[in-house]
């Protein structure tokens, strides 16, 4: 059971568990709140105000990123028997078409997360443009995707439920419009 996917009907009614103790402890679960709290830990409270927080509070959360860091790992090292992505044929044959030669054979596609491609400057463009993007849309929206559709709309916030909307809107332009444009010939 561990080496294959969970099924919606397990995973869904767990991450509804895991949601109704935090309600009701209080918590709020996201990711990026997590990126507050370490600026807070090195630092970032001396020059802006913004970062004085407390952290002790917040210990818990950081412990979901270690959890998510230890868990990815040995999801991906140990769990996976099979490394291949299971995607369409006409996705293979779509991405293969934008020079993604390792779609469908490894979860990242080597040409943006190898050591070799780092040797590339347009990656590198690619990687930081899209990096502040993400942290800045993330703090703009007031939290992340996970933060948004999990813990958001557990807690039936409106904001979230836009930004959830915001997410999906800008993951079809995304992939049907600027990737093609990105990565096309």
């Amino acid at each position: 059971m561990l080496y294959q996917p969970w099924p919606w009907y397990v995973s869904g009614p767990l991450i509804a568990i895991i949601m109704a103790v935090l309600i009701l402890l209080g918590k709020k679960f996201g990711m990026s709140s997590n990126l507050e709290t370490f600026c807070s830990m090195g630092g970032a409270g001396k020059f802006t105000d913004y970062f004085k927080i407390d952290v002790k509070s917040k210990r818990w959360n950081l412990l979901v990123v270690l959890g998510s860091v230890f868990g990815g790992f040995l999801g991906a090292h140990v769990l996976s028997p099979n490394p291949a992505v299971d995607i369409t044929d006409e996705t293979v044959a779509k991405l293969q078409g934008l020079g993604f030669e390792s779609a469908g054979k490894a979860y990242l596609p080597t040409e943006l997360f190898s050591l070799e491609a780092l040797s590339q400057p347009m990656v590198w463009v690619i990687l930081l443009v899209a990096g502040v993007l993400v942290g800045f849309g993330t703090r703009y929206a007031g939290g992340c995707t996970s933060g948004h559709a999990i813990s958001g709309l557990s807690n039936l916030q409106r904001p979230s439920l836009i930004a959830v909307i915001g997410f999906f809107i800008g993951g079809l332009i995304m992939n049907h419009l600027l990737f093609p444009l990105i990565f096309g010939s």
